[in-house]
């Protein structure tokens, strides 16, 4: 036995070396040293005959064999843990959840309202991933994420959670300056902001009384983070098409204004997606629940 659970610890550790990309900041998160660590994964590649990591002055980087094995050993560590914490009283949840999360939308919605979860699992090591762009959530191990819009095709399954309702705002020093639109077609004529959620067509179409207005704009400043374009309407350099959620606190704070509140512009979905559809771990599905309770609330 003793062997056994001295497999497991290895077996964690080349795994969050592999994901960290650093023999020191994975003995930092064990508690052990760097020297400790690095002898256990060099003991791990003996017993395999194969060198799982990649290793530089700079960096270290998990090879060819060393990523299919990260891919097939995390399924098995997470089972392990799901077996421990669906038989431990209280219902105290360990090891580690991976959620992957809109940037703006995890600074702005998530995060802010986790303090809860993680004071009921003190011993639940939380991994947030923060990223704007397409990613291979099974390849990253990825237990939940969270995604705004049309879900594609998938193995996986999910559960909506919220919906965010889409706006057009800008600020007081740029109406001033510029005039306020009266009307959707109005934004022809305006400093346009491009962003994540406005390069849809959607994010300028409107509807009110059975009539739908597209407004046809050309963007004169774009940025690829939603948190980028709300911060360029802010500070004056035009009108953005985004979400509710993404700026509520400037709305409420008076450093946005919505123009058009009284046209529908429709909602986005947001989703909880789990990648490993009915083997995803209990800390994903607990976690769902918490933060869907969370914005229910909001």
């Amino acid at each position: 036995m003793e062997a056994f659970l001295k497999d497991i610890t290895t077996l964690r550790l080349y795994t969050r070396v592999a994901r960290l990309g650093s023999f020191s900041a994975a003995a930092r998160e064990a508690g052990q040293t760097q020297s400790q660590v690095s002898r256990m994964v060099a003991e791990l590649e003996a017993e395999l005959g194969v060198r799982l990591l990649s290793r530089t002055t700079r960096a270290v980087a998990a090879t060819n064999a060393g990523q299919e094995f990260l891919a097939r050993i995390e399924p098995v560590l997470a089972a392990l843990d799901d077996a421990e914490n669906s038989v431990r009283e209280g219902g105290e949840l360990r090891g580690l959840l991976r959620i992957s999360m809109p940037t703006t939308m995890g600074i702005r919605v998530i995060i802010p309202r986790l303090r809860g979860f993680t004071e009921q699992h003190p011993q639940l090591r939380v991994e947030l991933l923060l990223e704007d762009h397409a990613n291979d959530l099974v390849k990253e191990a990825v237990d939940v994420g969270i995604r705004v819009g049309t879900l594609p095709d998938s193995a996986g399954t999910a559960r909506l959670i919220g919906t965010m309702r889409r706006v057009i705002v800008g600020s007081p020093a740029y109406f001033e300056k510029h005039g306020r639109p009266a009307h959707p077609s109005d934004l022809q004529d305006h400093r346009i902001i491009g962003g994540p959620v406005s390069a849809r067509p959607a994010a300028w179409q409107f509807e009110r009384d059975g009539a739908t207005v597209a407004a046809n704009v050309t963007p004169q400043v774009s940025t690829n983070d939603t948190a980028g374009a709300v911060a360029a309407a802010t500070g004056g350099l035009g009108i953005t098409s985004t979400t509710s959620w993404a700026c509520q606190q400037e709305l409420k704070a008076g450093a946005l204004v919505q123009l058009f509140a009284d046209w529908n512009m429709g909602k986005l979905p947001v989703h909880a997606y789990f990648p490993m559809g009915r083997s995803t771990r209990l800390a994903a599905r607990a976690f769902v629940d918490f933060i869907s309770a969370e914005l229910s609330a909001m």
